[in-house]
């Protein structure tokens, strides 16, 4: 990261081009609108779930973020590939542990979902240790185990989600970062929410350079730059974004 921002700030400089740094975050946001032709309808409840985050944003317009709430442990994708691990599985976990859910089709275990009631925030830690459980037990199949983790974590995101859409009476529902690409969980999010659900193809779920491009040419066009000499940081602040 630090060397690609580096390249760019010499580049801008070299040849006199605007530079603008871009949250990596924002991007998955943007990323909703490089296929689809429709324009943006706010309010917009987004979820960002992927490896190192599971955050809830309340975006009201463009560039006007709110953080409601997130994980207070694992983010999801953190629980995937803990879990894809303790089932024997490569990394990442996500990708694999969709891939063995798909040979079970059901499953008689039941994991648990934290559904932290009343408040905008997840929980994984848990279901990970009960997925632990099962595998040393060995009562029923490593597909069966990854089937109903799978099922788990769609459960419980989709379903905070389709709730905070009702109660904050949103326009759309954006689903973004690298866990969007669960096929699992994007149906769920479709069947469940109550107003139009938006998610990039799966190969604009990952980091990609096209979403930071999507959101750096919407700041260029507002007119935004960064100096040469401002720096990375890294916090999950989205009132930074």
């Amino acid at each position: 990261l630090l060397v690609g921002y580096s390249t760019g700030k010499a580049i801008a400089f070299g040849r006199d081009l605007p530079f603008l740094g871009v949250n990596h975050l924002e991007g998955h946001v943007y990323a909703n609108w490089l296929v689809e032709g429709e324009p943006p309808s706010f309010p917009a409840l987004c979820l960002v779930v992927s490896g190192g985050h599971t955050d809830l944003i309340l975006m009201r317009e463009h560039g006007q973020y709110e953080r409601l709430g997130g994980t207070l442990d694992d983010a999801a994708g953190e629980a995937f590939d803990k879990s894809g691990r303790l089932l024997g599985l490569p990394f990442p976990g996500g990708p694999a542990i969709a891939k063995l859910a798909a040979t079970a089709g059901a499953s008689a275990l039941r994991l648990p979902r934290a559904w932290l009631r009343g408040t905008c925030d997840f929980s994984f830690s848990g279901l990970k240790t009960a997925v632990l459980h099962a595998v040393r037990e060995e009562r029923v199949s490593p597909a069966e185990i990854a089937w109903e983790f799978q099922e788990s974590v769609a459960d419980v995101l989709a379903g905070k989600v389709s709730r905070l859409a009702r109660e904050l009476d949103v326009a759309e529902v954006l689903l973004a970062g690298g866990v969007a690409a669960n096929g699992r969980l994007r149906e769920e999010m479709q069947a469940r929410s109550p107003v139009p659900v938006r998610i990039p193809p799966p190969s604009l779920c990952t980091d990609n350079a096209a979403m930071i491009g999507a959101v750096g040419g919407h700041r260029l066009a507002l007119g935004q730059r960064s100096e040469l000499d401002e720096d990375i940081f890294s916090a999950n602040d989205w009132a930074r974004v």
